[in-house]
């Protein structure tokens, strides 16, 4: 078997709605091969991994996989469940894996969660490893070692416990969460309410008092020139100075470094001027000033401060180990480092103690060695120092601090300045005040590791990062900025560009993905197809936006899932066949089921707009996975007089339609008009039925969001389509005649302006014509045959990249189903797509209209400003016709009798239905 690609899906998906991994696995000469004609396999696979009996498989029972087996299933499948087995031992358990055969039967995906997407991919790797040398019987006794390789990788690759307890209160709480880096960056929140954190540093903490905290000696001198208890002492760049300090201090002191963290070169209870040379020595290695000052007495505290608030106390306990009269030093650490809560590093509540040179002399100072046997019940301390990440334990204190001490911990905290602040304490007892001497705090820390506070040694554990994140957001905040999400198989990118426009005149700055780009407040920032999560992402993580209008795509869907976890409102356009043979996708059925993942991570409470007219996106709406989250469903139509919208609007719904000349809003039988359809430049007068959809699916949405139908018609009259709009329904006047750019590439799109041209008779049409070269032949025979019958003339081009086709074959393809369908169209190829716009514009006659399906719609552009176009959004009034007027009143007409028998209340004065 060979592993041909690995696909981490980071957002919900069409699998599942956490992470998972796609895994591409070529079965090779396994394919079409199953477990039971493999001798013994079946029996090598249960003995090494007894728990796949226990594995329910398909059939919901426990012994599923085992009757699988028996009965004869495929290697792909083996390997999921082998790789869901591995996970437990790994420390990642995971229960959801599913199989899928491709279009080649060699080949399968095999989908797994992915708690932890780099040790998940290792399982995958190794259960391909196992499975194939089960299949020819070969040893596999180093799973063991294998498998503590992945825990080694989780350990280097999980959040911190700190950053994890912060993420994990986030979750709680509702608000998004995105882990950013492989370290433990995370970003809460969206937009303009995102906030960073790392450990237990936000975006909220002062940089200056960061600093501060990191220079021990500014921090006493601020803590002291406020009446905060610190020990005296000061700094030394040289031994001569750090020896001058020694003798000015009461023996014992402290050397430790000026930067330091962690303990690391802290030398505690030295007396001697040689031990002063050897600690200042040590502590040089961290920095090169080095703090002397006075040993306080009493017990080691943390206590942490968050917004200036009292929340937990520990007190903290040195590593150490106690005697049982039989074991050495040694093996008592050993039988320490056993307990499950010890790790290597943070990854754990507690660390393993290393007996390292600073243990050694510490062993020495109490006249022991590593190998001594230590008497029963003897404490032997490992350490001079407190600090969990050298092995130290911690007993949660927090209900026993004294009130005075509280108060000088929040002061401390003020003083330096710190948002998220541990406070390392010395004194007798945290439940009385601070005697007058010989205790204070010793150090304040930026970031502190709130571990020891989650998963206390001894006592009731306290939720830090419950309180960092109610720091970060207050009591009603969810982090969360309005998300709109359009997907569809056309109409999303007009439909999306209208909703951002409508917010932009609203006054909030709109974060906008679409298949032309990226846009923040109406201005660029990537050009390019920006439909997937990554683009997603951008927007939600720029802490200039207000408010995400993302068109999201079925590409970015299949190959990366959702940039998002919830949104506020979603559409659906239409779903029609396209990108049919691709990713796997070989009916409409499939598109439904993969675009209306979009209508499932709707909010509890939001809103789903689809459109009536399209019956695969009204299926949506019934689909049982949507209905679990309860949401409301908001109908547009173009046609309103059907049984599904006067249903809706009898039970009390909302719908949206055109009457009259207006799109109006109906909420149950009362009707609002929103705005004039001749006064929207894009419908072209009425005639682009295609972009009223469009501006009925915006309104919708934006209604859903709290818009006023005031801005949406100011919004909707103010897009212009070539400036708002570029590359779609565009039309201009060039010379005697008129140009419509159009990005249509399926047979609906195809359709959709085949009509609209219907309605502009007595005038030749020309079009440029081409398809990608992804669709499948029946695809693009469909589309042809959408739209031949429309043009006197058609000039087929190729699009710059053939997806695939060999030159030429897509253009022969076009040719030779428009001389079929239509013998007397004048059809010619031009496979350039400048050379046959060019050419197109140069033979045009007076008052003749081309239409351009573009591939290119920069390049087309330059063309039209070089041929000296200018826009013509009059529509019908720019191109006269005795079948439509310029204010669309035929089209109006007919949807005014359709709804003769609906009662109207209109909010608005009745002139304004002239």
């Amino acid at each position: 078997m060979i592993i041909r690609t690995i696909r981490h899906l980071d957002g919900p998906n069409v699998y599942l709605y956490r992470p998972v991994l796609v895994m591409e696995l070529d079965l090779e000469d396994l394919a079409g091969r199953e477990t039971r004609e493999i001798e013994g396999f079946n029996e090598r696979l249960l003995t090494l991994l007894p728990g796949l009996q226990e594995h329910v498989c398909g059939l919901g029972v426990h012994g599923g996989l085992v009757r699988r087996l028996e009965d004869g299933t495929f290697f792909g499948h083996v390997v999921e469940h082998v790789a869901l087995e591995l996970s437990t031992p790994a420390a990642v358990p995971v229960n959801f894996g599913k199989t899928r055969v491709t279009d080649n039967p060699r080949v399968y995906n095999v989908i797994v969660e992915a708690t932890n997407a780099p040790v998940m991919r290792l399982l995958l790797r190794l259960a391909v490893d196992v499975v194939s040398r089960l299949v020819r019987g070969d040893d596999v006794s180093d799973l063991p070692r294998r498998i503590d390789d992945a825990r080694r990788l989780l350990d280097a690759t999980a959040l911190g416990p700190s950053t994890a307890a912060i993420a994990d209160a986030a979750h709680r709480r509702g608000i998004p969460v995105v882990r950013l880096n492989d370290e433990s960056l995370v970003q809460l929140g969206y937009g303009v309410h995102r906030r960073f954190i790392q450990s237990t540093v936000a975006s909220t903490t002062s940089s200056v008092s960061v600093e501060i905290a990191s220079d021990k000696q500014l921090t006493r001198e601020l803590l002291t020139g406020a009446f905060i208890p610190t020990p005296w002492g000061g700094v030394a760049a040289t031994e001569a100075e750090a020896l001058a300090l020694f003798e000015q201090i009461d023996a014992p002191v402290v050397v430790k470094p000026l930067n330091g963290n962690q303990g690391r070169a802290v030398t505690i209870g030295v007396t001697a001027p040689g031990e002063v040379i050897a600690a200042f020595r040590a502590a040089t290695a961290i920095s090169s000033r080095v703090v002397v000052e006075e040993r306080l007495t009493g017990r080691d505290y943390r206590v942490i401060v968050v917004g200036g608030r009292f929340v937990a106390a520990s007190e903290r306990v040195p590593a150490q180990v106690i005697g049982d009269g039989r074991s050495t030093v040694e093996a008592l650490i050993a039988r320490v480092n056993r307990d499950p809560r010890r790790g290597e590093s943070h990854e754990k509540p507690l660390t393993r103690i290393v007996l390292d040179e600073p243990a050694h002399a510490q062993l020495a100072a109490q006249g022991l060695r590593a190998t001594d046997i230590p008497a029963a019940g003897r404490v032997v301390p490992l350490r001079a120092t407190a600090n969990l990440s050298t092995g130290g334990t911690a007993r949660d204190v927090s209900d026993d601090v004294h009130p005075d001490i509280v108060m000088l911990c929040e002061r401390a905290a003020r003083v330096i300045g710190l948002d998220i602040c541990g406070l390392d304490l010395i004194a007798p007892d945290i439940s009385r005040p601070l005697p007058d001497r010989g205790a204070g705090f010793v150090e304040v820390n930026a970031g502190p590791g709130i571990r020891m506070h989650h998963h206390p040694s001894e006592g009731q554990p306290r939720d830090v990062g419950a309180a960092i994140v109610d720091m970060l957001f207050p009591a009603g905040q969810t982090g969360r900025i309005p998300v709109v999400s359009i997907t569809g198989t056309n109409g999303k990118t007009t439909t999306a560009r209208m909703l951002a426009h409508a917010f932009s005149v609203a006054g909030q700055v709109a974060g906008l993905t679409t298949t032309d780009g990226v846009y923040v407040a109406g201005r660029p920032v990537a050009c390019g197809d920006m439909t997937g999560p990554r683009s997603a992402r951008a927007v939600l993580g720029d802490p200039a936006v207000q408010v995400a209008v993302l068109e999201t795509a079925r590409g970015g869907i299949v190959r990366g899932g959702l940039g998002y976890d919830w949104s506020d409102v979603g559409v659906v356009t239409n779903i029609q066949a396209d990108h049919l043979g691709q990713d796997g996708i070989t009916s409409v059925d499939d598109l439904v089921h993969i675009k209306s993942l979009v209508a499932e991570r709707v909010r509890e409470g939001g809103t789903l707009v689809l459109n009536a007219d399209d019956e695969r996106a009204v299926s949506v709406a019934d689909l049982d996975r949507v209905r679990r989250v309860p949401k409301s469903v908001v109908w547009y139509s173009l046609h309103p007089h059907g049984r599904l919208v006067d249903a809706h609007l009898t039970a009390g719904g909302t719908a949206y339609f055109p009457r009259n000349g207006w799109i109006v809003e109906a909420r149950g039988q009362v009707l609002q008009p929103i705005c004039r359809i001749a006064d929207i430049p894009c419908t072209l007068g009425g005639a682009a039925q295609f972009n009223l959809s469009n501006a009925l699916a915006a309104v919708g949405a934006g209604r859903a969001m709290g818009l006023d139908p005031a801005v949406l018609a100011s919004a909707l009259a103010s897009f212009a389509p070539e400036r708002e709009n570029p590359g779609r329904a565009n039309l201009f006047a060039v010379r005697d005649g008129y140009v419509l750019l159009d990005y249509g590439h399926n047979p609906a799109a195809m359709a959709a302006v085949a009509g609209m041209l219907g309605l502009w008779r007595g005038r030749r049409v020309t079009c440029v014509f081409g398809l990608p070269g992804d669709r499948l032949d029946k695809v693009a025979c469909d589309a042809v045959a959408a739209a031949a019958h429309a043009f006197h003339r058609i000039i087929v081009r190729e699009d710059r990249d053939r997806r695939g086709r060999q030159p030429g074959e897509m253009a022969n393809l076009i040719t030779r189903e428009v001389a079929k369908l239509c013998p007397n169209c004048d059809c010619t190829v031009i496979a350039d797509e400048r050379a046959a716009m060019c050419e197109a514009l140069e033979s045009m006659q007076a008052d003749e209209l081309v239409v351009v399906f573009y591939d290119d719609h920069h390049e087309v552009h330059k063309i039209l400003a070089g041929a000296g176009a200018t826009p013509a959004a009059a529509g019908l009034a720019a191109l006269p016709s005795r079948h439509v007027s310029a204010a669309g009143a035929a089209t109006s007409e007919r949807v005014d009798r359709r709804h003769s028998r609906r009662p109207v209340i209109a909010s608005a004065r009745p002139e304004q239905w002239a």
